[in-house]
């Protein structure tokens, strides 16, 4: 957890705060506009942050598991957020007030810095997947977002419909089942009715566009917790 990497004095400013939250599969955590008034720091499940698009469309801008914190992305005064916040895999969060969490900030510069390297990570994942979006083929883009979503999960085997990842990757359903297609006869995945399961991690790894690489490398840079990776 990102808490985990903090010194135990900034560790003890939040600690006594924090209560766990379970989320669902689905489960809208704040919306776009909203004043968030809770730091949700995921010890378990994955969740996206979508942009929203025309007609309460919305697009999967970026991804956060345990090694990072949701709400503080608009700003860790309370501010209204910039994009809705949404499980995509189920799981379990510490949360904190976030005044609590603002005040922990005001009183220690080594929570600053280590909050300004994550929020800078994430911007980068956010330009990366928007120009991902942009540039690369469809079979790239979903490698890539399925390479995301394996390292934040438990499991290689993770609870996702088709409709699911053509919400996140902003295309048709029909698409997104043509496509997946290509990576089961690759044998780099198995998916099944509202599941799928990475079957050949390194195979996934060669098949994905280099947006994938260049955030992991990025988060090695600047030092942040990168989620863990598994190997078949």
């Amino acid at each position: 957890m990102w808490i985990a990497a903090l010194a135990p004095a900034d560790r003890r400013r939040i600690e006594p705060h924090l209560h766990e939250r379970p989320f669902e599969q689905g489960q809208m955590l704040y919306d776009a506009g909203e004043a968030v008034e809770e730091v949700w720091f995921p010890m378990r499940g994955v969740v996206s942050l979508m942009t929203i698009l025309d007609d309460d469309r919305m697009i999967e801008t970026a991804a956060i598991g345990r090694e990072g914190l949701v709400g503080v992305t608009c700003g860790p005064m309370n501010a209204r957020a910039a994009s809705r916040a949404i499980a995509q895999v189920e799981g379990v969060s510490a949360c904190c007030p976030s005044e609590v969490f603002a005040d922990a900030l005001q009183e220690s510069e080594a929570m600053r810095v280590s909050l300004a390297k994550f929020t800078e990570s994430l911007f980068a994942q956010v330009q990366q997947t928007a120009a991902c979006n942009a540039q690369h083929r469809l079979d790239e883009r979903l490698a890539r977002w399925l390479l995301t979503i394996h390292d934040r999960a438990e499991s290689d085997r993770f609870d996702l419909t088709q409709a699911d990842i053509a919400g996140m990757l902003g295309v048709r359903r029909a698409t997104v089942s043509e496509v997946g297609t290509l990576l089961v006869d690759k044998g780099l995945i198995r998916r099944g009715r509202g599941w799928v399961e990475v079957t050949d991690r390194k195979g996934l790894e060669a098949a994905a566009c280099g947006c994938y690489g260049a955030i992991r490398g990025l988060m090695k840079d600047l030092g942040v917790p990168r989620p863990s990776t598994r190997v078949h």
